[in-house]
């Protein structure tokens, strides 16, 4: 798992962090298009051209999965490590496979162009995925589309089967989390499942059809990135949520009761910002389970990210070194203690079975020596951040000059403010002043004078091999697109890139800065 040329089982991907290149992040509902969020259509592959054209070796974006219930919506609570968004899939595409009509695709109220109205969005797009697989169910889509689903189906029997059936569950049972179903169903007896199969046969297949069409589309989209030269990076969060496919199908892989709830959950001890730390709730992993099978889960979850993704960034890496583990009867985080991950065993399992992949270590935080170590042993690249450089109690660690080659430096990420926003509201004045100097904005007194490209262009000055920017940067907007604030609840996640706001005049100038400074790879 080294961030080097060399693909698994023999493969060579033309993506690595050991050269000099750059990127944008930006996540896929945040792309423009008529149906309420982004998704895979044209809109997608024309951000890629822009990427390619300004030249660009990176698109990174969030988790894809199953976004998290309402009215939180987070990618990174999803129902399944290895599904794929239903509301990723492009309408538009449905509808040239022959299985929408145009006049289905109108947009409805409550689609909006500025920000991604959750619910609306929600039903508007699984009535049309309905619409889309009653159509298939009687021959629409022609051979081509009916092959292609039951090559798919086939060959990834191993997760999508359990997962469509538990989705199923979660439709005719109102959604109630599978530690509450009846005990057959919560523990996976055979009879039970077969019974429930047989029952919910055409809610399992439209959600095995939904699968497959986002598969369809992305691989169709990876292609085109390949062929454009441009890598996508996903985002693997550590951890997985309880009401999960994956914990239903795994439960001797976490601390759980007899009943299926966890023992211990997860989350960070109290620190300056926090008197009683932070509480995710998360079940903790039974890693003495996960060496007993020699990390087979892990292996297979992130075989199946390397499926859609060139890279990968790992949040929270530094849960490999060691966990927060907290009892799950405790309200806070305060009565938590360290337990040690087996972080070298778990690389080493996946590189041997994967081979050498491009990571990103997603280590901020309180970097321990031995957290760090890992790191380092496996030759991931950290990340390196321009907002934390400035401000109180800043070194010198995330401030550009200070960076080093194996690194992602980003101006920020989506739990920071925009980097506009920020500045705006740095204080104290000296602290803004300095920033503004220290992008070479001698004069400006305000953050109102700064240009979109000026302070990206210190990043993309540094030595770090990669840099990778938030598109709200590139465009130098404000705190209204900011993608998500961590510990508030809701309001996150909704921003939307407008229409024709990556110019031609952003292209030539992002694609002559990433020239100048030798991060352009083809």
């Amino acid at each position: 798992m080294r961030a080097r040329t060399r693909g698994g089982r023999g493969q060579v991907t033309p993506f690595t962090f050991d050269r000099r290149s750059s990127g944008l992040l930006l996540h896929v509902t945040s792309l423009p298009g008529p149906h309420g969020s982004g998704d895979l259509s044209d809109d997608a592959i024309r951000f890629v051209d822009f990427c390619a054209d300004a030249g660009q070796t990176w698109w990174q974006m969030l988790p894809v999965g199953p976004p998290g219930a309402p009215p939180f919506n987070s990618p990174y609570s999803s129902s399944s490590s290895a599904a794929g968004s239903p509301y990723l899939v492009s309408l538009e595409g449905l509808e040239r496979d022959g299985l929408l009509e145009k006049r289905e695709l109108r947009p409805e109220p409550g689609m909006r162009d500025d920000r991604v109205n959750f619910g609306p969005v929600r039903l508007y797009r699984e009535a049309r995925l309905r619409l889309a697989y009653d159509r298939f169910r009687g021959g629409g889509g022609g051979r081509t589309v009916r092959d292609a689903f039951e090559v798919f189906v086939r060959e990834q029997h191993d997760w999508v089967n359990d997962f469509a059936l538990f989705c199923a569950l979660k439709e005719r049972l109102n959604d109630t989390p599978w530690y509450e179903w009846e005990p057959g169903l919560r523990t996976r007896k055979t009879r039970a499942l077969a019974q429930a199969a047989e029952a919910l046969a055409e809610e399992v297949g439209f959600h095995k059809f939904v699968q497959f069409a986002f598969d369809r589309q992305w691989q169709a989209l990876r292609g085109y990135a390949r062929s454009r030269g441009v890598g996508l990076i996903g985002d693997v969060p550590i951890f997985v949520t309880h009401d999960s496919v994956d914990v239903w199908c795994n439960p001797r892989l976490f601390r759980l009761d007899a009943s299926g709830r966890p023992t211990h959950v997860t989350g960070v001890p109290p620190d300056a910002f926090s008197d009683d730390g932070q509480r995710w709730g998360h079940p903790q992993y039974d890693w003495a389970a996960h060496r007993r099978e020699k990390f087979r889960w892990w292996i297979d979850r992130f075989a199946r990210t390397f499926r859609l993704f060139d890279a990968v960034r790992i949040d929270h890496f530094l849960g490999f070194n060691r966990v927060w583990s907290i009892p799950a009867r405790s309200p806070t985080a305060r009565n938590g203690t360290w337990v040690k991950s087996p972080g070298h065993d778990l690389f080493d399992a996946l590189r041997a079975a994967l081979g050498d992949r491009p990571v990103i270590a997603e280590d901020l935080g309180v970097l321990v020596p031995e957290a760090a170590a890992l790191r380092d042993a496996f030759g991931f690249p950290g990340m390196r951040v321009f907002q934390f450089g400035f401000g109180e109690g800043s070194g010198s660690y995330h401030k550009p000059h200070g960076y080093v080659r194996r690194s992602v430096a980003y101006t920020g990420t989506h739990d920071n403010d925009t980097t506009m926003g920020w500045l705006i509201k740095l204080r104290p004045v000296a602290e803004r002043h300095k920033v503004l100097e220290y992008a070479g904005q001698h004069g400006n007194s305000t953050a109102g004078g700064v240009t979109p490209l000026a302070l990206i262009r210190s990043v993309m000055a540094s030595v770090a091999d990669t840099a990778i920017f938030p598109v709200q940067d590139l465009l130098a907007l404000g705190s209204d697109a900011r993608m998500n604030t961590p510990g508030r609840p809701t309001g996150n996640w909704h921003w939307r890139l407008p229409r024709g706001a990556l110019t031609k005049k952003l292209t030539s100038e992002l694609r002559r800065m990433t020239a100048l400074y030798d991060r352009q790879t083809r």
